[in-house]
C-alpha cells in the first residue's frame, strides 16, 4: 500500500523510509507540509500518511486540517509522528484531524501494527462507500438496461430544462418506441425481448454525446436528452439516432433480427414555456405517436402545443381493451 512520509529531517525520513520498504510499502516522501498536501490531493495519492508535527510552513496540524476539509475526497488516515507527548499535545493533534498519535523514536513493531489498523480502517471505508454507490445506482438505474431509470431521466429532464430556462441554450428530447416489440416476445420469448431491449438501449447510448442522459421511460420505451441540440440539429440527430439502432440486425443464439424504432422528438429553448413536465412529455407523446401512424421507423419533430388527436382522456381510454395508463393522458399507439 502506498504511503506519505512528511518529516523536514531529511535524515529521518530516510530512515523511516528505508523501514517502510522493508515492510513491503511502496512509499512517497515529503520535505514539508506544502509538498505534503500536494502530494496527499494529487493523483493516485497514498491514503496513509505519517507526518511531522513540526515542519516549516504548514505544520502536521495545519496539514490534518486541510485535508479533513474536503470531506468528498477519499479517505486518508493520518498519523501525527513527534516528541511531544503531554495530554494536550496528543488532544490537539486528534482535533486537528490526525487518526493516530506516534512519539519518536518509533518502534518499528508498534509503527506496523498501528499502520495495519490504519489499512482495516480504510478497507471498511471503502466497502462502505462501495456498498452506498452501490445502493445509489439500484436506485437510480434501471435493473434490465442499466439506464437511467424512469424516475432519474425525468428529474434529468426538469433539471435540463431549468437550466436551459434560466442560462440559455437548448435542449431536445427524444421519445422513442421499439417497433413491433411485442412480435419479439409473442415469437421468441421474453427473454429474447430482453437481449433486444438491452441491445437498443446500448445503440441509443452510444449513438449520443458523451453526458447526454438516456433513460428508459418505460417498457420498450426511452427517453434521450440532447444538451446543446436546437430547433436545427434536433431532426439529423434524431435520425442519427433512429439510424444508431436500426442500421443492423440484432444477433440473438442463431436468428438475426431485424429492429428500428419510432421517435417522437421536441425542442426546448430558453422561450419555451415548459413549467409543466407534464405537459412536454405529452407532447413529445403525440410525436411518437404520430410517427407510429404514419409508418414506423421515423422521427416526428414537435410543433408547439399539444396534438389534441394524439390524446385520450383518461376515463373513456380505461374502457378499451390493452389501454396503457402510464401517464397522466393516454396515448393509444400501435406498438
Amino acid at each position: 500500500m502506498k504511503i506519505l512520509i512528511a518529516d523536514d529531517d531529511s535524515i529521518s525520513r530516510r530512515m523511516m523510509e528505508r523501514m517502510l520498504l522493508r515492510a513491503g510499502y511502496d512509499v512517497v516522501t515529503a520535505a514539508d507540509g506544502g509538498e505534503a498536501v500536494e502530494r496527499l490531493l494529487g493523483k493516485d495519492a497514498p491514503r496513509l500518511a505519517l507526518l511531522d508535527w513540526m515542519m516549516p510552513g504548514m505544520d502536521g496540524l495545519a496539514v490534518c486540517r486541510e485535508l479533513r476539509r474536503l470531506p468528498e475526497r477519499a479517505y486518508t488516515y493520518i498519523a501525527l509522528l513527534t516528541s511531544r507527548d503531554a495530554k494536550g499535545d496528543l488532544i490537539a493533534g486528534l482535533e486537528a484531524g490526525a487518526d493516530d498519535y506516534l512519539t519518536k523514536p518509533c518502534n518499528l513493531h508498534e509503527l506496523e501494527a498501528r499502520l495495519r489498523t490504519g489499512q482495516r480502517i480504510l478497507r471498511m471505508e471503502d466497502t462502505l462507500v462501495a456498498a452506498r454507490e452501490g445502493m445509489r445506482f439500484k436506485a437510480t438505474h434501471d435493473p434490465l438496461t442499466s439506464l437511467w431509470n424512469r424516475g432519474a431521466i425525468v428529474a434529468h429532464l426538469e433539471a435540463e430544462i431549468n437550466y436551459v430556462q434560466q442560462s440559455g441554450g437548448s435542449l431536445s428530447l427524444l421519445l422513442c418506441d421499439v417497433d413491433h416489440f411485442k412480435l419479439f416476445n409473442d415469437r421468441h420469448g421474453h427473454l429474447v425481448g430482453d437481449a433486444v431491449l438491452r441491445e437498443i438501449a446500448n445503440r441509443l447510448a452510444a449513438a449520443v454525446k458523451h453526458g447526454d442522459p438516456v433513460g428508459r421511460y418505460g417498457g420498450e420505451e426511452f427517453l434521450v436528452l440532447l444538451r446543446d441540440c436546437d430547433e436545427q440539429a434536433i431532426r439529423p440527430s434524431a435520425d442519427r439516432v433512429r439510424l444508431g439502432v436500426c442500421s443492423h440486425p440484432i444477433a440473438v443464439g442463431a436468428e438475426q433480427l431485424p429492429v428500428s424504432v419510432s421517435i417522437g422528438a421536441m425542442n426546448i429553448g430558453r422561450s419555451s414555456n415548459c413549467n409543466d413536465i407534464q405537459s412536454v412529455l405529452g407532447q413529445v407523446d403525440a410525436a411518437l405517436y404520430r410517427a407510429k401512424m404514419e409508418g414506423r421507423n421515423q422521427v416526428v419533430v414537435s410543433a408547439s402545443g399539444l396534438d389534441p388527436e394524439a390524446e385520450i382522456d383518461v376515463p373513456n381510454a380505461l374502457a378499451l381493451s390493452g389501454a396503457r395508463h402510464s401517464r397522466t393522458r393516454l396515448s393509444l399507439r400501435p406498438s
